[in-house]
């Protein structure tokens, strides 16, 4: 019980923290139509989040939604590295939401078939959401990168910052490989191959070169985090502990 309990968390943790990064462009974006579609994005993830945290609030016992989002330390998260990472420019931000959502999109593929049906039940409406999210942000990558000089040079720079961040989704963390045992979860290091194939497709079509040996960076699933969840914690959390129980 315990693995599939910090195998949920870890689904909802993930999409909570990018629903988080995302919305800090509501209001920025670089055109109205993607400003926008960026926010909606975010809310998709956040309802996916809820989704999750309902459900290992029930498996928890005692607890709820607002409490396992609200009052848990950087420690506690087990979201990936990769959700963390900084917006940078909007080139920085077409990719990592792409490399999520490439993944993402794998990983409910397989999730659909758990042998856990609320997992599996939230996993078939949340594809249909990623499903977009993964067209609109591949789409962004091929413009950007077959653009400009410029908005090449970009998501050059994106692939730089955020690459050795993709290794991780494809690292089996202490509870996922119990999960999977059970037909609950879902063997990730099984995706790794098709995403990889996938991103490459989408890179040639972008003129962009996939990298090679790179370190990977890893931890997050385990609670091991950067510097950077601090700070989104302390914004996303600060209403909830400076005025406990507070309703509205």
């Amino acid at each position: 019980m315990n693995a599939k309990i910090d195998y949920t968390l870890h689904l909802a943790d993930t999409t909570l923290i990018l629903s988080q990064r995302n919305s800090e462009w509501c209001g920025h974006g670089p055109i109205l139509e993607q400003d926008i579609a960026i926010t909606n994005i975010s809310l998709d993830l956040i309802g996916q989040a809820r989704n999750f945290y309902q459900y290992a609030a029930k498996l928890i016992g005692n607890t709820d939604e607002d409490k396992i989002a609200y009052l848990r330390t950087e420690r506690e998260f087990k979201n990936l590295l990769l959700a963390e990472q900084p917006n940078g420019d909007w080139g920085q931000t077409i990719l990592r939401q792409y490399f999520f959502s490439q993944y993402q999109y794998l990983l409910y593929q397989q999730l659909q078939n758990s042998k856990d049906e609320q997992l599996a039940a939230i996993a078939a409406k949340a594809i249909k959401e990623t499903s977009y999210h993964l067209r609109w942000s591949g789409e962004w990558v091929i413009r950007l990168g077959e653009g400009t000089d410029e908005s090449h040079q970009r998501m050059l720079n994106a692939v730089n910052e955020l690459w050795g961040y993709t290794g991780e989704m494809f690292i089996p963390a202490t509870y996922e490989s119990p999960v999977v045992k059970e037909n609950t979860g879902v063997s990730v290091d099984s995706l790794k191959q098709p995403w990889l194939e996938k991103v490459k497709t989408i890179f040639e079509e972008a003129t962009i070169t996939v990298p090679e040996k790179v370190f990977m960076h890893s931890g997050g699933k385990e609670g091991k985090h950067t510097e950077h969840l601090g700070f989104i914690l302390t914004e996303l959390q600060y209403m909830q502990r400076a005025y406990p129980n507070s309703e509205w």
